[in-house]
């Protein structure tokens, strides 16, 4: 019956779309209301300071589940081409990915809701269920999906369809003998927001001031629609407000109706539940609304690279615990493998090492994690690379910048840059040459993101030498 054995759980993985750790209550914001995932923070260990791999969709997923970095998977930007049908095209096809690991082990897969790794019509490996969307987003009704290959027009609120989707998987397979993985991907709280989200969530939020996302003045950086709007946002902003809000509420009932299914069949204490997003989102923060591409060149602010990351189990992860250590997406596999009680992944020693490490020790609080004060988190966007200690953070943008520096401690909202600063030329150059190292350890050089002409507009085809002019969209327009 599903597993019943704390040690060897099953995995319900929620993750959301475009959800800074901002748009969450129990990570201090007063005015959103998300009580069902206050409580599985509550009941288990909330991560402070977890960050994407890069702040854009595609890439950020491509990499939590090959544990690998973009400059080594190969998908630098959100795929905006090639999503399904006759000519989809699996980006991340010869590359193994967790999920592999655990249908080789034995375990059932299912998918509901976003994939956006190419051939999103196709199941991955040891996918029994796969209920996916077509491509990476859109409105909340009528949304293209594919079911069992064949493609539907979903006629409920796409939120409360994924629910219920997951739900009947999780009943189907609770009277099967093997453990079972899934994946719940809903495509909330990304826009659209105005008029697309029930009212009795809208309502909550007519009145809201949003003092919690303060409006500052437009980033330098960041393109226009044509009606003068942020590429990332919506005209009206109050709107787009309401609709973020309201998105997120909506998810959070909607994943507590998920977790009630999963008690009501007995199988809290022998399921690992985690809850994360695949990149942050700004709305509003440092001016802008979207996430990395919100800005051209693309940005690494806090607001876009942090990400919610909640995980429970009850009997093996402690409750009520909050932990600032600094971890990634890539850090996610090997933890799984952990703790679920697997092999290790031995990488082929042909190919360039993961850069990940275990965190499961952290997870049941036996371990000691302080190392992870040394590895730092490191990100990319095509050209633009992030190192991040807990107290400083420099960018570099290849080849020419500009770059930035910041001092976290004196400086949290990241607003003065010091790259250009005299007396910091020793951080920065330390940091930079850390940065370097860290990559150059790592990355496959025909994948190298430093090199591409990622823009943040879109790739369209893998990457291959001879494709590169044509693999990225052209940057946006001044």
């Amino acid at each position: 019956m599903a597993s019943r054995d704390p040690a060897r759980p099953n995995v319900l993985l929620v993750l959301s779309d475009d959800q800074g750790p901002w748009a969450l209550g129990c990570a201090g914001n007063t005015e959103i209301q998300t009580p069902r995932l206050d409580a599985l923070a509550a009941g288990g260990l909330r991560l402070s300071r977890f960050f994407c791999t890069s702040p854009v969709c595609s890439p950020a997923r491509a990499s939590l589940f090959t544990g690998r970095l973009p400059s080594q998977h190969g998908v630098h930007d959100w795929l905006s081409y090639h999503h399904a049908g006759r000519t989809g095209i699996d980006f991340l096809a010869g590359q193994t990915l967790f999920t592999d690991l655990l249908a080789d082990a034995g375990y059932r897969l299912g998918l509901s809701g976003k994939w956006h790794l190419g051939a999103n019509d196709r199941p991955r490996k040891g996918f029994t269920h796969w209920y996916a969307h077509e491509s990476g987003g859109g409105p909340y009704r009528g949304a293209p999906m594919y079911r069992d290959g064949a493609r539907t027009t979903e006629p409920a609120y796409l939120t409360d369809a994924l629910a219920d989707d997951a739900g009947r998987f999780l009943a189907a397979e609770a009277d099967r003998p093997e453990p079972f993985h899934l994946s719940l991907h809903f495509t909330a709280p990304h826009k659209p927001w105005k008029d697309q989200h029930p009212p009795q969530y809208t309502a909550l939020y007519e009145d809201c001031p949003f003092d919690t996302c303060p409006q500052g003045r437009p980033h330098p950086w960041q393109p226009l629609d044509a009606d003068g709007s942020p590429v990332g946002g919506e005209a009206d902003t109050r709107q787009a407000l309401i609709g973020y809000f309201a998105a997120t509420t909506a998810m959070d009932a909607a994943i507590g109706r998920v977790l009630d299914r999963l008690d009501a069949l007995g199988l809290t204490g022998s399921t690992l539940v985690i809850f994360t997003s695949d990149n942050g989102f700004n709305a509003g923060h440092h001016g802008i609304w979207g996430k990395g591409n919100g800005t051209f060149p693309q940005n690494m602010y806090d607001s876009s690279v942090l990400v919610p990351f909640l995980v429970a189990q009850p009997g093996r992860i402690p409750a009520g615990r909050v932990s600032n250590a600094l971890l990634s997406q890539y850090d996610v596999l090997p933890t799984l493998l952990d703790h679920l009680g697997l092999d290790p992944l031995v990488p082929d020693p042909a190919l360039r090492p993961l850069p990940g490490r275990s965190f499961a020790g952290l997870l049941d609080g036996t371990g000691d994690t302080s190392g992870h004060d040394r590895v730092v988190v490191y990100d990319e966007y095509g050209p633009v690379r992030m190192i991040r200690t807990h107290d400083w953070k420099y960018v570099h943008r290849y080849p020419h910048g500009p770059h930035e520096l910041y001092d976290l401690t004196a400086d949290p909202g990241e607003e003065l840059n010091l790259a250009g600063a005299p007396e910091r030329r020793t951080t920065r150059e330390s940091l930079a040459a850390r940065l370097d190292e860290w990559f150059a350890a790592h990355v496959d050089p025909t994948l190298d993101g430093a090199r591409f002409p990622v823009a943040g507009t879109g790739q369209r085809t893998p990457v291959t030498p001879g494709s590169l002019p044509t693999a990225f969209e052209p940057p946006p327009a001044d």
